[in-house]
């Protein structure tokens, strides 16, 4: 049973949740925001990186898997929006309630995730294309450090995050349109096609399940990266969300993030009738500005890729192969397209980095502060917001300065385990969506089944990983 609004939050249990009214539904074009913030940041090692270098490498026989990874994480991501528009409180938080080492484990596995600057140095390895030389090393440490100040000093750090998301989303979609009309030849989108169809479920020869599972985990979004759609809506005042203050930096701001209690609202007839609206235009929000988004990118990045390298016997494991394609894109359009690639690179590369930073310290915050310092006056959410993304800049300037610095590696590395957390976390979504929310908006029917197809998705190539790891011992 939930408990009315009497008295402070702070007075209610945590497992007890504050009944307050759901706010009125937002127009469409005022919720646009969260997806753009979602695709901003995934929208760089897989679209940019992993996906061309799979079909330099074995052609365009595997776009069909990126177009199911982005079907069952619009699925995933959906959940994860449900909880919090109903509760406000994040998936996180509600994973926490039933066992604290839920959230330990999503914060450690966050952390391992993103602690290796793959994107950021990736970003850094181009920039040196773009101005003809430069130490990757010392760039990208100095990378790190810029965008932690600029997250320490931003206001509204969800605000500063989506417009830096924003302007990159627009500039890579102004490349594809010159892309589009430039290079990509109709035969090359009629193999796409052809490939996409009759390939479908086949697997190109010398494509390892561990690469498999790293582009799966760096198309769109993965692993902790898609959990923080939780923070995001809240701060963007998606339904209950709106009931709770927004993250604040503790240099420049004064609200404190908070929320340590769930939220529910009536389940009466007015109430349902704007839940239905919120979800309806919460669904259409995320089609359109993250799946639909990711699905141009990735397809249109791969047959780039297909027209500039496919067959080539020079390419290495390592973002060299985007300099090959950068001089071949000089060659057959002219110089100013090398150089507007390589710019768009550099741009979608670094903010990714700064989305995957706010990521780690959003989900390490939120569950720190609700779980182990409620009570801290010193550690607010805001402070540990910062604690965390300056600790995760220095574990990763230390990891390159140390000399482990390629790019692919460190990118693989990270993307496989998101893949593995994604496919953890997917099973608890199931559990929280049916377990904690009334019967009226719970999930169930068509979502329910997809929400399954996902688990399996993740757990076989997991699974499959894991074996060929095995055999090879």
């Amino acid at each position: 049973m939930s408990r009315q609004a009497t008295t402070p939050d702070t007075a209610v249990p945590p497992d007890d949740p504050v009944t307050r009214e759901l706010p009125e539904p937002m127009p469409l074009r005022r919720m646009v925001g969260p997806g753009v913030v979602a695709v901003g940041i995934g929208m760089a090692a897989g679209e940019l990186i992993l996906w061309p270098y799979l079909t330099a490498l074995g052609g365009l026989g595997l776009l069909w898997l990126a177009i199911a990874t982005l079907a069952v994480q619009f699925v995933i991501n959906m959940e994860i929006e449900r909880y919090t528009l109903a509760s406000g409180q994040t998936v996180v938080a509600g994973f926490s309630r039933w066992w604290k080492g839920w959230g330990i484990v999503i914060c450690l596995a966050g952390a391992f995730q993103y602690v290796w600057p793959g994107w950021a140095t990736s970003g850094s390895a181009v920039f040196t294309y773009l101005v003809g030389g430069g130490n990757t090393v010392w760039i990208t440490v100095g990378v790190l450090v810029a965008i932690g100040v600029l997250l320490s000093v931003s206001k509204v750090i969800y605000r500063t995050v989506e417009r830096v998301e924003m302007v990159k989303v627009a500039l890579t979609l102004f490349f594809l349109a010159v892309v589009v009309v430039f290079v990509v030849s109709l035969g090359t989108w009629g193999e796409g096609a052809s490939e996409t169809v009759l390939g479908f479920g086949q697997i190109p020869a010398g494509i390892t399940f561990t690469l498999l599972l790293s582009a799966i985990g760096a198309a769109g979004a993965g692993g902790v990266h898609n959990l923080v759609l939780s923070n995001w809506i809240r701060d963007k005042r998606y339904g209950m969300g709106a009931h709770v203050p927004r993250l604040i930096s503790p240099i420049t701001g004064q609200e404190e993030a908070a929320g340590a209690d769930r939220y529910a609202f009536p389940q009466d007839e007015p109430s349902l009738a704007r839940w239905a609206t919120w979800w309806r235009r919460a669904n259409i929000e995320h089609f359109f500005t993250f799946a639909l988004v990711c699905f141009v990118t990735i397809t249109i990045m791969c047959l780039l890729a297909y027209e500039t390298l496919f067959g080539r016997d020079d390419l290495k494991n390592d973002p060299s192969f985007l300099r090959i394609e950068g001089e071949l894109l000089a060659a057959a359009v002219g110089t100013w397209l090398k150089l507007l690639f390589f710019a768009i690179a550099v741009v979608s590369l670094w903010a990714a980095a700064m989305g995957l930073l706010d990521v780690i310290g959003r989900v390490a915050s939120d569950f720190l502060r609700r779980n182990y310092l409620a009570t801290s006056t010193r550690w607010t959410e805001a402070r540990l917001y910062l604690a965390v993304v300056w600790a995760e800049i220095v574990l990763g300037s230390v990891i390159l300065l140390a000399g482990f610095s390629q790019p692919l590696g460190l990118l693989i590395i990270s993307t496989c385990a998101a893949s593995v957390v994604t496919l953890l976390y997917s099973i608890l979504l199931v559990r929280l969506n049916i377990r904690e929310l009334p019967t009226a908006i719970r999930l169930r029917g068509w979502r329910l089944g997809g929400m399954l197809v996902a688990i399996g998705f993740y757990g076989f190539f997991a699974v499959a990983m894991v074996v060929t790891q095995l055999q090879r011992l």
